[in-house]
């Protein structure tokens, strides 16, 4: 039995010198304006236990980790039938990539990329009468705190700066793969990626992951395990966007990150872990995160193989 409250203090020290590096994301104003030394960390055991180190009741938009969560609830909906409008493979190329986007006739290569997360979105914007409400809902529950909101500075200041993701959605419509109205569906997007939690709700919300489906904080089996295991497998191969393979390499783990330096990764039938420090590497990942999500790894000795 490993001691992870003493496992995260060593990590904790390890990483805090890499919270001065890199730069938070300044493309979106309002997530410019965060206090850039944050740093947090935290792990849910299969069976409950929760331990967390750093600054961990500091709320943060979660970004574009929402995008597990928008693809868990299509998935509930839709099941396989949803990868006739969305991919499963790796990009190689930017997040927000239009010209691939063009070059595959507006099919995203993956849910985890924006145009994959829009589409994904609208699919569930056409089964879902409140999606906003639905998806806030969704995370209230799982992360036992019936108070989690959406950031509507951020989210406006999102949809404020929209006219990249409206391209990729526009882009999708003229193929015939997308069903809702364009506007409409970014505005939910960008409410998602507009959640506020601490890492400690971040990591019990995407506890089912490493569950084999199962939420214990919502008593839900949100997904069954053979849709785990391939919710995961899509994390590992794609969840980090162009840097997956490194994060592959480095951590072994399933994961997920967001502009605004939270990360989660999966230990599946062992343990959901959340980290979040805003500074950025060039490709738009937590470098402090990635740095405790590697040592956690080696301390552990974990690899998914």
């Amino acid at each position: 039995m490993y001691q992870y409250q003493s496992l995260l203090e060593c990590i904790e020290a390890h990483s805090r010198p890499f919270v001065a590096q890199g730069a938070v994301a300044n493309y979106i104003p309002a997530l410019a304006e965060v206090d850039p030394d944050r740093f947090s960390m935290a792990l849910v055991t299969v069976d409950g236990q929760v331990f967390s180190i750093g600054d961990t009741h500091t709320r943060f938009t979660i970004q574009s980790v929402s995008k597990v969560m928008t693809l868990t609830l299509a998935l509930q909906r839709y099941g396989e039938s949803l990868w006739e409008r969305v991919g499963k493979e790796p990009s190689g190329t930017a997040f927000n990539s239009i010209t691939q986007l063009e070059f595959e006739k507006g099919i995203p290569r993956n849910p985890f990329i924006n145009a994959g997360a829009i589409v994904t979105c609208d699919a569930l914007y056409s089964r879902v009468s409140a999606p906003i409400h639905s998806m806030l809902e969704a995370f209230r529950t799982q992360s036992a705190n019936a108070k989690v909101i959406i950031d509507k500075k951020v989210a406006a200041s999102e949809y404020e700066h929209r006219h990249r993701n409206a391209a990729l959605a526009h882009l999708m419509k003229s193929f015939g793969n997308f069903d809702n109205h364009v506007e409409e569906v970014l505005k939910a997007y960008f409410s998602y990626c507009a959640i506020e939690l601490n890492v400690i709700e971040l990591a019990k919300a995407y506890s089912y992951l490493s569950n084999h489906g199962f939420c214990q904080y919502s008593n839900q089996q949100l997904l069954s395990s053979r849709q785990t295991k391939q919710l995961n497998s899509l994390l590992f191969t794609s969840g980090l966007y162009d840097a997956a393979g490194d994060f592959a390499y480095r951590v072994g783990m399933p994961g997920k990150s967001g502009v605004s330096g939270a990360i989660i990764a999966v230990a599946p039938g062992r343990f959901t872990v959340a980290v979040q420090s805003p500074r950025l590497d060039k490709i738009g990942n937590s470098v402090a995160g990635i740095e405790a999500l590697a040592k956690l790894s080696e301390l552990i000795d974990f690899n998914a193989f």
